[in-house]
């Protein structure tokens, strides 16, 4: 039996318009939208095609139809992490983010049983980055915030970063943070190395970063949720520990304890499509600490959100229902209550004896 709620941390979405960003802010290296056939756009850097995107990118209406199909109660809302922006004028940054953020919250506000919202920071202006952060959460009603896996060159321990760290403990707001501008150059040019190798890595990078800079130790009430399954990290916490150990010169300057203490401490999400993976990674995290998450709707994500989980046979009703919904609701500060009156096409179907057809996205990278 499949569980009658699914919260999907890992989604993201974009306007569907938004003003010329060159125009309003003076120079390039901005992502427009193109409309150019119905029901598709183009995404564009400077007039070069970035991603070709479908509907279900921007339109709420259309992801919503894709998740009644796939059981999926309720998504978590994210911008897509090129729309970071972290390398722009911190003003411009601001003024983006706030435009994203508005149009999201009104996505919220249209559907609240069905979405919630994650915004986006101005983070290379940690000042602005804290303004923004707290009209998320106390204006807007967001839960907390996306960031980036690193902020140009800045890893997560830096020291300007700490007053967003501190500021979103003091709002109860959760960080899912997301890998992002990888290396794409070089050996990395062929086969789609940066996102098959390069962020995994990216993610291993910031969560060590947050280990050994002492963030976790500063603020342990912050909630952290890494997405792909944490990257590389819970497959090298043994090496990372044993660096630690042997070597504690090099990796213990900015804090003495033992990496594998946080252990419990930090969330993951689900996606990463292989059964004995997803295994390890329950026991190695913890069953309190994995949440679902699909990547929704891009090809890498889990197509059909929350199936592998639901697949594996030896596991109980009751850590399916933990890994599908309530470590979301524990990490977003959510309660089950708020979206048990939405039936899902699958459920519908399922209760009819009916199978649902995974939704499969066209988008393209």
């Amino acid at each position: 039996m499949e569980s009658t709620i699914k919260i999907d941390i890992h989604n993201h979405i974009l306007p569907e318009r938004w003003p010329d960003l060159k125009e309003r802010y003076g120079y390039g290296g901005w992502i427009q939208l193109h409309h150019h056939c119905k029901g598709k756009a183009r995404m564009l850097r400077d007039g070069k095609l970035f991603r070709v995107i479908d509907e279900n990118c921007w339109s709420p209406e259309a992801r919503m139809a894709d998740m009644d199909s796939t059981g999926v109660t309720v998504q978590a809302l994210s911008t897509v992490p090129v729309m970071f922006s972290y390398w722009a004028k911190p003003e411009d940054t601001l003024d983006l983010c706030k435009l994203l953020n508005d149009d999201l919250a009104r996505t919220v506000a249209k559907y609240p049983k069905r979405f919630v919202g994650l915004g986006t920071l101005p983070m290379q202006a940690p000042e602005l980055a804290v303004q923004e952060l707290k009209r998320c959460v106390k204006e807007l009603g967001f839960p907390g915030v996306q960031i980036g896996s690193h902020i140009n060159k800045w890893n997560l321990d830096a020291p300007e970063l700490q007053c967003v760290f501190q500021a979103a403990e003091e709002l109860n707001a959760a960080l899912f943070i997301h890998p992002w501008d990888m290396e794409t150059g070089g050996r990395m040019e062929k086969f789609w190395l940066p996102w098959l190798v390069g962020m995994p890595a990216e993610t291993a990078t910031a969560v060590c970063s947050m280990i050994f800079g002492g963030v976790l130790e500063r603020y342990p009430k912050l909630k952290v949720c890494f997405a792909h399954g944490g990257g590389a990290f819970p497959y090298i916490i043994g090496r990372v520990e044993h660096g630690f150990n042997v070597r504690p010169d090099l990796c213990g300057t900015e804090n003495s304890v033992n990496p594998r203490k946080y252990i419990g401490q930090i969330y993951t999400d689900s996606l990463v499509h292989d059964e004995t993976a997803l295994k390890y990674l329950i026991d190695t995290m913890g069953k309190d600490r994995v949440i679902l998450g699909s990547d929704y709707p891009f090809p890498l994500g889990e197509h059909h959100p929350g199936k592998l989980i639901e697949s594996i046979q030896d596991w109980e009703q009751p850590l399916k229902e933990k890994l599908l919904c309530d470590n979301a609701c524990e990490f977003l500060g959510l309660e089950k209550s708020q979206f048990q009156t939405v039936k899902t096409q699958s459920e519908t179907q399922e209760s009819t004896g009916q199978i649902p057809k995974p939704s499969l996205t066209t988008i393209a990278h």
